[in-house]
């Protein structure tokens, strides 16, 4: 039997159930929340994804996202940038997409066990066995790894990264604001960015990265924001103009940039728990999608050339990295010349007078139509 384990109901997780369903293998899927929730995102999608999707039968025209094609950058103190987005992309919210694709699954046969998560896995006998949270255990032939940015799991696989604490965290809002639908923008502060995009339902994702630091020495978001983002013209605007939907953020801690591996203890790992692009890139919505693909695409090819795990492995190993570690490196690169205030006052003076250098960041963070 062709059975297979997807740990995480995120992009990744979603959309390679969607394809190994189509592809006749049995898919579970364990998320630790249920639908629909919202995730701490930027939630811009490149446009890279929409052939693949809709292969996959995700009429994503239906959600009525908002379509982006102008991309404005700000320095702290307020200085512009403006470019078009070569390829362009689309806003939608995780609340919105992420329910799509789950309902799809199911309607394609995927099991979804939800408000479960795996405390335990062990591989043995060619044959993974999972301990779950509601007392059950399960057992599989191949699991995918598609949590997240960082769980218990890491910890029990005992993951390089996961002992390092990242100094990071992730604050998200939805709002409504005048600005252009057709445009992303990402503004920098001390220490941080923040980006701004419109998604469905005339609403807008304000979503900012910034260090465990910064609020620390205020004490509270509102404090730190007041202090700090309001430096920025263009953020100070948006906090004393629009009008905030939530009760208060979404947030999130110990975001890691580190390198990571793609495949652990025999797991593929897919979506962030591979690698996480920096935000500024504007790209990991689409990355999780095309690793999802990518391990799916190996694991169909196992069950039908002989259920070899190392070529498995090895082959899901390669492509991963083909498509994504460039692109890491380039985002790693690409941050640390904002945050601070005088590199990116410097980066943004200098990229306004090389608007080449824009398109190929842009081309360097992303990917082709797939």
């Amino acid at each position: 039997m062709k059975q297979v384990i997807i740990i995480g109901g995120g992009l990744a997780g979603l959309t390679s159930a969607l394809h190994l369903a189509r592809h006749g293998v049995s898919v579970t899927v364990i998320e630790k929340k249920e639908y629909p929730f919202h995730k701490v995102c930027g939630e811009y999608v490149s446009n890279e994804v929409l052939p693949y999707l809709a292969g996959l039968g995700a009429e994503i025209e239906q959600l009525s996202p908002a379509t982006i094609s102008k991309f404005f950058l700000t320095s702290p103190s307020g200085k512009i940038l403006e470019a078009n987005l070569d390829l362009g992309g689309f806003g939608l919210s995780r609340f919105t997409l992420d329910n799509y694709l789950y309902k799809l699954a199911q309607q394609q046969g995927v099991t979804f066990k939800l408000n479960t998560s795996v405390q335990d896995v062990t591989f043995a006998d060619n044959y993974f066995n999972l301990k779950l949270s509601d007392g059950e255990s399960m057992q599989a032939e191949v699991v995918l790894g598609a949590y997240g940015k960082r769980t218990n799991l890491d910890r029990q696989l005992a993951r390089n990264f996961f002992t390092s604490r990242s100094p990071y965290i992730g604050v998200k809002y939805h709002l409504h604001y005048h600005q252009p639908k057709d445009q992303i923008a990402l503004h920098n502060f001390k220490d941080g960015y923040a980006g701004i995009s419109a998604v469905e339902d005339n609403r807008y994702c304000f979503c900012y990265l910034t260090t465990r630091r910064n609020l620390q020495q205020h004490g509270t978001i509102p404090a730190m924001e007041q202090a700090i983002l309001y430096q920025n013209p263009h953020l100070r605007r948006i906090f004393t103009e629009a009008d905030f939907l939530y009760a208060k953020p979404e947030v999130i801690n110990e975001i890691s940039f580190a390198t990571k591996t793609c495949v652990e203890e025999h797991m593929l790992m897919c979506g962030d728990a591979a690698g996480m692009i920096t935000p500024l890139c504007g790209n990991g919505m689409a990355m999780a999608i095309h690793s999802g693909k990518l391990a799916a695409e190996e694991v169909v090819r196992y069950f039908s050339n002989g259920r070899n795990r190392q070529q498995l492995e090895q082959r899901y190993t390669l492509a991963w990295k083909k498509q994504f570690e460039r692109r890491l490196q380039v985002g790693r690169t690409v941050q640390q010349l904002f945050g601070a205030p005088v590199l990116s006052e410097v980066a943004i003076g200098v990229l306004k007078r090389l608007p080449a250098a824009v398109k190929y960041i842009m081309r360097q963070t992303h990917g082709q139509p797939f």
